[in-house]
């Protein structure tokens, strides 16, 4: 069985029939789009998308760090720049 990463399941059906509602009481929760009881793709609103993207940009950012913070470093005066 798949692993469904979402609290809320739609059928592709209900989806197409009831989109608008869907998407009001959705809020800032994935849902998850089924097609024939198996997952077929997740329904985000742009909120939550948005948040994702920023979340994965910050963690890009930190293994960047930890990656750099060893060196090799270069030595520049204050005045210098």
């Amino acid at each position: 069985m798949d692993t469904l990463l979402a609290s809320i399941t739609v059928s592709v059906t209900e989806l197409k029939r009831n989109y608008a509602n869907i998407l009001k009481e959705m809020e800032n929760t994935p849902v998850a789009v089924l097609n024939h009881n198996r997952p077929e793709a997740y329904l985000l609103s742009a909120d939550y998308y948005e948040m994702l993207i920023a979340r994965m940009e910050d963690l890009e950012d930190a293994k960047l760090v930890r990656e750099r913070a060893s060196g090799p470093f270069v030595d520049v005066a204050l005045n210098a720049l």
